[in-house]
């Protein structure tokens, strides 16, 4: 019964999964931001291209 009492009150795996939608909202925000970023750079690019 005690081992389990312990196992309930543990914290790390809340810690974990804290974590993990921490690192997973960044990976988001990261590839929506890559999205935006890869058009305006391949807009530049045949711009470029169109020039020479």
């Amino acid at each position: 019964m005690s081992r389990l009492m312990r196992i309930i009150r543990c914290q790390r795996g809340a810690n974990a999964i804290e974590y993990a939608l921490v690192a997973s909202l960044i990976a988001i925000a990261a590839v929506g931001a890559f999205e935006g970023l890869g058009s305006k750079i391949d807009t530049m690019f045949n711009n470029v291209s169109n020039k020479l």
